[in-house]
């Protein structure tokens, strides 16, 4: 919970300016192409928490009034209409009288359909310096149908959330675990008698799976003798225990499991908490799992996804067959045929996965599933249900609707209909004339006013309003061409600096490099300098992570510190195996992608800094292609320092993992240091973040790239058109609009890395703005009219050092520092 100082005004800002040449409007373009690519990046299937964040109504009023209701209110003025979350406005929701300890008041909202709920906002009344009344901590109360109530409670257990601290500044809650519901209840809290009013904005997205209860076994225990392996049960489950009954909870949160169950995507819980899970001999399971999910509404079932635990080497696997019966209506009973569905078992593949079950355009209200043991455990971590359109044609006593049967008589309606889309494609057409003729003054005014200006020179851009559109949206996609000058300003407007580079995917994940086209010609195996190693040596022990085209996995090198020989950087082994990370690429892999591999394994061989991950030797004589590189057995940093506390007497008394100012300071002297060594040959990472950032045992830090090849850092990245995905929170304002990735950009991504080691990586880099209210921040670096957000300072950082952060987020790139210059800053701190 964090407090949320900036207004909603600012996200239409960026919208609001016009072009300084053409004068045209950019709202109204801009606000269309957005949502083009909000409907473009909509995923399939189930909903995914971090980013279903969108306000729900309270604050633009889709939510009527007339759905805003309240226990009590005070006067006409502080009724339940008035609690909507606003920038300036003077009026709140207030309880009637003073609110005691003991009271339960309320305000109710009614969002009208069921809906994923993950944020909620909230703010007191300000009454523009005449009103100071703001409720310090609050519980939410929720239901699906309006009568049966449950309580919210975190992942720890805890009711109550925490409130505002004055009157006029929003506080944003993550709900962890999100609910699923349709009517709210926010109940202040106070220790004290006191005076409450409250405005409210709701963030989520619409529950399209229907889903509004599964009834199952609870999970259970993985036990060895003397000690408890993990717990998996459903801990987040909102209906009865004894038997899972009546309710929601963790596999319906979008929180996907690991490949490794024992791992967990959230912080401070036991092993096993991702998963529900059952053994396949105990009471109630033997041979099969039982579930039964019922639905608001009747619908048209296509298919059934449920995501399935496959690690084999515990004996798990996900399940050998499923039997599903429907039943049509709460009052009729299950059909008698049902659908079979077998399962195709992998016995070389560990991971977890989505099991797509066909449910042949079934219409139910109700499903009743078994799922068939193929091992001693079975572990579910979410599941999902796709439907059509139900058949809503309904026979009258005997009488059939015939094809040749007369149509229904005209209402009158349809030619109105037919003008309304003739007249929005007339005007679309219109639109697109004008921003080209607006492009096309643009540059010709340019010209006549200004033709031996720097035309290098951001600031002397004026028709930058309509890049985006000209350009594909100005994002510069992995597999595209990039919006450059030459498309969207002037057609004799010299080349950016890394127009002269190869952009390279890596195929692990959809990270890019920025490497000096000479180095990427034609391949060939006498082109990599990197040792062959014998594939059979290689002992695979778990996998890392994946991406579309390749797999990472941890292994065993046997033999390795005699097949490299003198001068190896292998650390001291210390009488233990050697442990290597194989990136390996899939044997369904592309023509480019393959080419792509070869070509990272090239320019990595070419890499020898003590701060950059080496290349050890490659297995490429025949398939799958593979690289060796180190293996840093402390993970990332961001994963590294989430876990950890600032030391001080408390964490050495307790034993709690903790780091010292010092050590904070040794890492970013160690990233700078391994920065600036790629920037001396020229080499643009585009993706530095604490993600990418590895840790070996004795906490040496290298920088490597394979953050976007683990799921777990999805979040961390905004999704194009469905395809490339933008790491934009540690992305320079230059590449977010116009594509342009320098080592200028790199010392940006550097100042937020930064800010995220000072912050212990508690938290994403501005948090509590959307993905979209990042871009639009970046338009205001652009403006440069002193609008632009920038990051807070974190507590634990020296004023000095945050005057280095702010060098490196400055918005003309030569007043950024080097990477040299930050090393040589950097480096003192570490000796004070």
């Amino acid at each position: 919970m964090t407090s949320f100082s900036s207004s909603s005004s600012s996200s239409s800002v960026f919208f609001s300016q016009t072009c300084s040449v053409c004068g045209c409007d950019r709202r109204t373009i801009m606000h269309l192409f957005l949502l083009l690519i909000l409907h473009a990046t909509a995923a399939d299937g189930q909903i995914d928490p971090a980013h279903c964040r969108y306000a729900l109504g309270m604050e633009d009023g889709r939510i009527r009034d007339q759905d805003i209701t309240a226990s009590s209110h005070w006067y006409q003025t502080t009724g339940p209409q008035y609690a909507r979350l606003e920038p300036d406005g003077d009026g709140a929701w207030c309880p009637e009288g003073q609110l005691e300890p003991t009271d339960s008041q309320y305000l109710q909202v009614d969002l009208g359909r069921l809906t994923f709920m993950t944020v909620v906002g909230t703010q007191g009344r300000f009454a523009r310096n005449s009103g100071n009344e703001f409720a310090r901590a609050y519980r939410l109360n929720y239901s699906r149908d309006g009568v049966t109530w449950k309580t919210w409670k975190n992942r720890l257990g805890s009711t109550v959330m925490e409130g505002n601290r004055n009157a006029y500044t929003s506080v944003i809650n993550d709900l962890h675990p999100p609910i699923v519901t349709r009517y709210v209840r926010l109940i202040p809290v106070t220790r004290v008698s006191t005076t409450v009013c409250m405005r409210v904005e709701l963030y989520g997205c619409q529950w399209d799976d229907g889903l509004i209860s599964y009834d199952a076994p609870e999970g259970q225990l993985m036990m060895r003798p003397g000690y408890l392996i993990a717990s998996l049960n459903d801990s987040t489950y909102d209906g009865t225990h004894e038997r899972l009954s009546g309710g929601l909870g963790q596999l319906t949160d979008g929180v996907v499991g690991l490949d490794d169950f024992l791992r967990s995507r959230q912080y401070h819980v036991w092993p096993g908490y991702d998963y529900l899970g059952w053994r396949n001999d105990s009471a109630g399971t033997q041979g099969s799992v039982e579930m039964e999910f019922s639905f608001e509404r009747q619908k048209n079932f296509t298919s059934m996804k449920v995501h399935s635990n496959n690690m084999f080497s515990r004996g798990v696997k996900i399940f050998s067959s499923v039997t599903c019966w429907f039943k049509p209506r709460l009052t009729a009973g299950w059909g008698a045929e049902p659908v079979v569905f077998k399962t195709v078992l992998d016995d070389r593949n560990p991971s977890a996965r989505y099991v797509t079950v066909p449910l042949n355009q079934q219409t139910a209200t109700s499903i009743r599933c078994r799922f068939t043991f193929a091992d001693v455990w079975m572990m579910f971590s979410e599941i999902s249900f796709q439907s059509g359109k139900t058949n809503t044609n309904k026979q009258t006593n005997t009488q059939t609707i015939h094809p040749s049967a007369s149509a229904p008589p005209d209402d009158g309606k349809t030619p109105v209909l037919i003008g309304c889309l003739v007249t929005i494609i007339l005007l679309l057409v219109l639109i697109i004339f004008f921003i080209l003729w607006c492009q096309y003054v643009c540059k010709v005014l340019e010209k006549v006013r200004n033709p031996a200006a720097n035309q290098s020179n951001l600031q002397r851009l004026t028709c930058v309003c309509l890049c985006p559109l000209a350009c594909g949206g100005g994002y510069a996609e992995p597999d595209v061409t990039q919006c450059t000058p030459h498309q969207c300003f002037h057609s004799d407007a010299p080349h950016y600096a890394e127009t002269d580079i190869v952009r390279l995917q890596g195929v692990t994940g959809s990270n890019m490099y920025a490497v000096p086209a000479l180095t990427v010609d034609s391949l060939t195996r006498k082109d990599i300098s990197a040792a062959e190693f014998p594939r059979q040596q290689l002992i695979f022990r778990e996998k890392l992570g994946e991406g579309q085209f390749g797999e990472v996995h941890l292994c065993e090198a046997e033999g390795l510190p005699e097949f490299l020989g003198e001068g190896s950087p292998l650390p001291e082994r210390d009488g233990r195996a050697v442990l290597v990370a194989v990136k390996q690429l899939r044997a369904d892999a592309t023509a480019q992608a393959r080419n792509d591999f070869l070509k990272e394994i090239k320019i990595m061989s070419r890499l020898n800094d003590a701060n950059i991950i080496r290349l050890l030797c490659v297995c490429v004589t025949s398939d799958p292609l593979c690289m060796v590189t180190e293996y840093m057995e402390n993970g990332d940093l961001h994963m590294f320092l989430s876990q950890r506390e600032m030391e001080s007497t408390l964490t050495h008394a307790n034993n709690i993992p903790s780091v010292s100012l010092s050590d904070l300071l040794h890492m970013s002297v160690q990233i700078s240091s391994g920065m600036a060594y790629l920037a001396s040959l020229n080499f643009v990472h585009r993706d530095l973040a604490s993600r990418n950032c590895l840790l070996d045992r004795r906490l040496t830090i290298k920088i490597a790239d394979f953050g976007m090849s683990r799921n777990l850092y999805s979040s961390d990245y905004y999704r194009i058109q469905g395809r490339a995905v933008l790491p934009i929170r540690w992305m320079a304002w230059e590449s977010i609009l116009l594509g342009k990735f320098t080592t200028a950009s790199d010392v940006w991504a550097f100042g937020v890395t930064l800010w995220e080691i000072f912050t212990l990586c508690k938290e994403q880099p501005y948090s509590l703005l959307s993905d979209q209210q990042v871009i639009q921040n970046t338009g205001e670096f652009f403006r440069n009219q002193g609008r632009q957000i920038f990051l807070y300072a974190p507590p634990l950082c020296p004023p000095s050092l945050f005057e280095l952060m702010m060098r490196c987020w400055s918005r003309d790139l030569p007043d950024r520092p080097t990477f040299e210059g930050l090393f040589q800053a950097l480096r003192p701190h570490v000796h004070q």
